[in-house]
């Protein structure tokens, strides 16, 4: 197993954001911030903006340093949000987060108006599930802006995903799709450098397809360009152990953090922070044969 996923030894990777560089010298969490009723870990829970301030402080004050706001429910089988309504879920929440806090934002969204607006408000990352592919105008938002782009890997729409997914050599493809998107976006003018990369673990994959991403993060790499991963209380966990509750699945989460970041992922996206965040440290001072900051992120 690659110690290094194939980054350069002694270099911070970089990731731009509109107007801010995040140097990436050590594993960062994104707090996940689900404003919708029907996700399936924590959907309805923060619906309200008093539920949902009182969460990203929560996320934040447990050293989050990227909160992901998303108004649209992405699991397995889920129904299409109307625009006006993701943008009524979404955008008071940026807003007020915004106001109090100057830390990264992201909107999880595939929908150009409502990356648009986000970022008007204050959002300065799109996470989009879709790999910006799924709405024509996203490249062109996206270029303008400068923000920060999560481009995701998923076969099929959410909806029909996970009908027989396939693949003949599932690490190879998912590459070679990243490959296609790092060459086509940045040549409709989105800078190399805002670009992320996010495997899609659980979205058009079977158990076997997400265990052997797993064991392959080494070979996602492209143009030295940061991987993000989104494991947090995922059903393929439960598949493992043999068990279906998502309360579950809290702890295997932590364990599947420091596995992923002893490979070199520097971005994961989690619901729960401070175990997740141990778990990067802890595995930080492995990777430097001693305290956390001695030779990272290799």
């Amino acid at each position: 197993m690659s110690g290094n996923l194939g980054l350069v030894q002694d270099r911070t990777v970089t990731w731009k954001i509109g107007s801010h560089t995040l140097g990436l010298d050590r594993g960062m969490i994104m707090g996940i911030l689900n404003v919708t009723p029907d996700s399936f870990s924590d959907g309805g829970h923060y619906l309200d903006m008093g539920p949902a301030l009182e969460q990203a402080r929560v996320m934040i004050e447990e050293g989050a340093e990227i909160i992901d706001v998303g108004g649209e429910s992405t699991r397995p089988g889920a129904d299409p949000v109307p625009i006006p309504e993701e943008l009524r879920r979404t955008i008071p929440v940026i807003e007020a987060l915004r106001a109090e806090w100057n830390g990264p934002i992201s909107i999880d969204t595939s929908k150009a108006e409502v990356a648009k607006k986000a970022l008007a408000a204050g959002a300065d990352i799109v996470n989009d599930v879709s790999g910006l592919r799924g709405d024509a105008g996203m490249i062109d938002i996206c270029g303008e802006s400068g923000c920060g782009v999560v481009v995701m890997h998923m076969q099929g729409q959410p909806r029909t995903m996970q009908v027989n997914p396939h693949y003949d050599n599932v690490a190879g493809e998912i590459r070679g799709f990243f490959e296609e998107r790092h060459e086509a976006l940045t040549a409709s003018g989105i800078e190399a450098e805002c670009l992320c990369f996010d495997p899609g673990i659980g979205f058009g994959k079977t158990l076997d397809h997400n265990l052997t991403l797993l064991a392959h993060l080494d070979q996602l790499v492209v143009r030295d360009r940061p991987l993000l991963i989104g494991l947090s209380r995922k059903s393929f966990i439960g598949k493992v152990l043999g068990e279906d509750s998502p309360a579950i699945r809290e702890w295997p989460t932590v364990a599947l953090t420091a596995a992923a970041r002893l490979q070199g992922v520097l971005l994961h996206r989690v619901h729960a922070v401070r175990g997740n965040l141990d778990a990067l440290r802890m595995a930080e001072a492995v990777l430097g044969g001693g305290l956390p900051g001695m030779n990272v992120p290799s």
